[in-house]
């Protein structure tokens, strides 16, 4: 493959931020798409260059269920998506950076596809990332997908234009949280150890590679992630996540980032914005 897929078939405004090189039919409701992955990324890639993050592959499948909606199942363009579930579990070992860049196949099976009338307004997708015959992550996807018409509705006039984010607070130290540049840490501190405020930057080139109305589920899982780093600073990448999405987290409320142990040896992370639950999300280190 020598070009991404067209951006806006998987909601991207930069071809930096388009992982997706192309996808065929190979079944009924089954897809093969193929990926490349650049060999440094500001925020996908480890500082050294050694390893991709296992948040790359979340965006990879994120990208894959957008790019086959629209184009196997006719989901127009100009629809809006909204994550509601997404698990991953991914496999260190597989991820690291070679001598070029890696390209990863996404081997897409659509389920429970909802339609109105002819067209889909949910479905579930489940995903298998392979690069050389290697499984990199497994994955369950839910989302929903609505006109613009209706969701501005939703959104009660809520728009990029009208709605301003908080002032972005003082950052906790990037290596804290894992992170090499001040710039992609996305916690403050708050008022104790298990407890952060979430940084939104909209200037942000990845998370706000184009203006939202909220904040986008990716800068969310980035938040769970960091908040495990920063509880146990050098204990390992967090390499699996199971998140359920709750509701629009607003640009112009605080959000608060907190977190607790789980019963299943997992770190329970949870997003909240005045007394309501925004996301969930169980986090998992390598074994």
């Amino acid at each position: 493959m020598t070009a991404t897929v067209p951006c806006q078939l998987v909601h991207r405004a930069a071809v930096a931020e388009t992982f997706l090189t192309g996808w065929s039919r190979i079944a009924d409701d089954r897809f093969s798409v193929s990926a490349q992955w650049p060999r440094a990324h500001g925020l996908h890639v480890s500082a050294d260059r050694s390893a991709y993050e296992p948040l790359l592959v979340v965006e990879t499948v994120r990208q894959s269920g957008t790019l086959i909606a629209h184009t196997e199942y006719d989901v127009p363009l100009g629809h809006h998506f909204v994550l509601q579930e997404f698990e991953v579990d991914t496999f260190p070992r597989h991820l690291a950076v070679g001598a070029v860049p890696a390209e990863p196949v996404v081997e897409v099976a659509f389920t429970e596809v909802q339609y109105r009338g002819r067209r889909p307004v949910s479905a579930r997708y489940t995903a298998d990332v392979v690069r050389g015959g290697d499984r990199v992550a497994t994955a369950h996807v839910a989302f929903s997908c609505t006109s613009d018409a209706v969701y501005r509705r939703l959104r009660g006039g809520r728009t990029p234009a009208t709605v301003s984010a908080l002032p972005v607070p003082p950052a906790l130290p990037a290596a804290a949280v894992g992170r090499a540049l001040p710039e992609d840490v996305v916690l403050a501190p708050a008022d104790r150890p298990d407890r952060w405020q979430l940084r939104v930057d909209t200037a942000h080139p990845v998370f706000f590679d184009h203006p939202l109305d909220h904040v986008p589920g990716m800068l969310l899982l980035e938040a769970a992630r960091q908040a495990v780093w920063a509880r146990t600073p050098g204990g390992g990448l967090p390499v699996s996540f199971r998140i359920a999405f709750h509701q629009y987290a607003e640009l112009d409320e605080p959000t608060w980032i907190e977190l607790s142990e789980g019963s299943d040896g997992t770190v329970q992370v949870v997003g909240r914005q005045g007394d309501s639950e925004v996301f969930a999300c169980a986090v998992g280190g390598a074994e």
